[in-house]
């Protein structure tokens, strides 16, 4: 799996995550530390397909996914093991089989919990357990575990370890820990303020700085009518370089991006990718749309 150009914003405006560009392959634990607020559960979330970017792609990803939210819904009057039932049919597998894989799962990782009270009244640790169980029984093609660690027992934490260790598939992490980052080849990635380092050693390398003087970036959008009526009253100017049935292309000086952006969405468009266009680079012009007053700046 892949994503590309990942940026969110929630609905305050504050931005969650700045561009990102990961790639989480098959057989190799990816990693992604950094501290509280860093985007780190916003940007598993989209992974996972709970969440939709404001912008970028997620690609490739596999048909079923196993997710551990770092809050996990613990409050839940269903008795642990219906509750596996019912997920395994949200995700239309036989239930049989996920329970039987679901219970030598427990049984790796200690799992003592009544299996007739209601998931509210489990221990944390036994909450964790029955979590990882969900997001693993179901056999995904990608894990995505948020905290995967968190209120484990010893015991119950070497298991964990073993599992993973053992996996094939995709595997994304967030982890304080730092167990993670034993797992065979784990690839470690560091967070911060929304944007990833991505030299070998991301404790060593600063995050991007700001832009330099004149940097631009393309954004490309898909949109059902015509958005530059709206986008002309409340944007920064921008270059137009492409507009069509369904698409519309400018080229945006990089400090007004995030405004193009959030105005873009609120007119309705979804943003197909953010890029920065390189010094020197040609644009790649879309057929402009018939009608009289044309332009190829939008005004302020």
């Amino acid at each position: 799996m892949r994503l590309v150009g990942i940026h969110h914003t929630y609905a305050s405006g504050t931005a969650a995550l700045r561009g990102v560009d990961l790639d989480v392959d098959a057989g190799v634990p990816t990693v992604v530390r950094g501290g509280n607020g860093a985007g780190k559960s916003t940007l598993l979330r989209i992974a996972a397909g709970a969440e939709t970017p404001t912008a970028g792609t997620v690609e490739d990803r596999p048909a079923v996914v196993g997710y551990l939210p770092d809050r996990f819904p613990a409050r839940l009057r269903l008795p642990p093991r219906r509750w596996l039932d019912h997920m395994a049919r949200v995700r239309r597998l036989d239930p049989d089989v996920v329970a039987d894989r679901a219970d030598g799962l427990l049984e790796e990782l200690g799992y003592t919990g009544d299996d007739d009270e209601p998931m509210s009244e489990l221990s944390k640790g036994n909450t964790q357990k029955i979590g990882l169980v969900q997001a693993l029984a179901c056999e995904p093609g990608l894990l995505v575990l948020d905290e995967p660690w968190s209120g484990l027992d010893d015991d119950a934490a070497d298991a964990l370890t073993a599992l993973l260790a053992s996996r094939t598939g995709a595997v994304l992490i967030t982890d304080h820990t730092g167990t993670a980052h034993g797992l065979p080849g784990a690839r470690v990635h560091r967070l911060r303020q929304g944007r990833l380092a991505t030299a070998a050693d991301p404790e060593s390398v600063p995050l991007p700085t700001a832009p330099p003087p004149g940097a631009m970036m393309r954004i490309d959008m898909a949109c059902a009518g015509d958005p530059r009526p709206l986008l002309e009253r409340v944007l920064p100017p921008a270059r137009v370089e492409g507009a069509a049935p369904g698409r519309f292309t400018v080229r945006v000086p990089a400090p007004d991006s995030d405004a193009w952006l959030a105005a873009a969405l609120a007119a309705g468009c979804a943003v197909r990718s953010v890029r920065p266009v390189r010094p020197g680079q040609d644009s790649n012009r879309l057929p402009m749309p018939p009608g009289p007053g044309r332009s190829e700046e939008v005004p302020r």
